[in-house]
């Protein structure tokens, strides 16, 4: 056997055991490894400011942790416990409000009561605590699980702050990348996450905190809620109704129409139209400028609006960042094939 086929057959077996190994870690390490290309700008002005690159990767480490994952944990959290206190008459006050409600809507909408009919006949409203049982369950091991992951995140994530240059090098030797190329590749797809991810973190946060104002001023915990909302806002169209629409069918089955009414109308004219639709596309264009430049890759909002849809609808959560990562990186592909098809061709012309 001639040494390099050795040496193919070598490579091809040690990473056939390497993904055994490490597979059940793979999309942990891909997460962390975008978090970082999405931060690199930090990572960078660290360095600079404390002259350490270990300091620098270890605080960084610990920003993501308290900005990004600390929320989720305390969300998770507090989700559990509110499910498992749930009361049995609770629930069955909101069952009843919604039989009600079904069976005889009010005049103003009557024209709703065909619709509503055939969409919840197959409902078994009997079914409900069992099922908000069932649901507090799953959340709790969710819970658990994320949080597991959530921390190895961070530890993945800190190695790559900490490595991340010298893994880039050794793989431009590896693959027999040209400077060129491997800058072009880092750039971009750093360009589009750093967008997606800072874009991510302070609309939802600024969607968080209105909603969290709103529903704190009804007698509910707001931090709580407030971040519910966020992320169910990087739902597209419908993640914010998902928040604002059971709040107001639970507040209209005790009684209380003032705020069913109030959470209602301004979840959809304050959170809705004012700030998803006019200030939301104001931010990320801030953020677009702020972090590209004029230099900077141009990032076409829509197709990371679908990426994004995309993403959500595939991968679940993590969706959010892997849709427009994996946009990204294929775009750029392109952008390669499209630099060496040129260069061949000036090749062939200058023959």
């Amino acid at each position: 056997m001639k040494p390099q086929y050795l040496i193919a057959t070598l490579f091809v077996t040690s990473l056939y055991w390497m993904y055994l190994l490490y597979a059940p870690y793979l999309l942990v390490i891909t997460i962390a490894s975008l978090l970082a290309i999405s931060t690199s700008s930090i990572q960078r002005y660290l360095e600079k400011y404390l002259k350490n690159k270990f300091a620098s990767a270890l605080t960084s480490s610990l920003l993501l942790g308290v900005l990004f994952f600390a929320p989720l944990g305390y969300f998770l959290t507090t989700l559990t416990i509110e499910l498992n206190s749930l009361s049995g008459e609770t629930i069955h006050k909101v069952e009843v409000y919604i039989r009600n409600f079904i069976e005889t809507p009010p005049p103003y909408f009557m024209f709703l009561k065909p619709y509503l009919n055939e969409a919840f006949q197959d409902l078994q409203f009997n079914s409900l605590t069992a099922g908000a049982i069932g649901i507090a369950g799953k959340i709790g091991a969710f819970s658990a699980g994320f949080l597991k992951n959530a921390f190895l995140v961070i530890i993945f994530y800190f190695f790559a702050q900490y490595n991340g240059a010298t893994i880039v090098k050794f793989l431009q030797r590896v693959v027999h990348m040209s400077v060129h190329e491997s800058s072009l590749l880092t750039k971009e797809l750093s360009d589009v996450m750093s967008v997606v991810f800072y874009s991510i973190i302070v609309t939802a946060a600024f969607e968080g905190v209105l909603f969290g104002l709103a529903i704190s001023y009804i007698g509910y915990n707001g931090l709580l809620f407030g971040i519910m909302y966020g992320f169910a806002s990087l739902i597209p169209v419908i993640g914010g109704a998902l928040m604002w629409l059971p709040f107001m069918i639970y507040e209209f089955s005790i009684g209380s129409s003032t705020n069913a009414v109030f959470i209602a109308v301004y979840s959809i004219v304050v959170i809705s139209i004012i700030a998803d639709t006019f200030i939301k596309p104001a931010i990320i264009k801030e953020i677009n400028q702020k972090l590209l430049g004029e230099n900077g890759t141009r990032v076409n909002e829509l197709i990371i609006f679908f990426a994004i849809i995309a993403g959500l609808t595939t991968f679940g959560f993590w969706g959010m960042i892997l849709g427009p990562a994996i946009t990204a990186f294929f775009l750029t592909i392109l952008k390669l094939f499209e630099a060496r098809t040129e260069e061949c061709e000036e090749k062939y012309l200058h023959i």
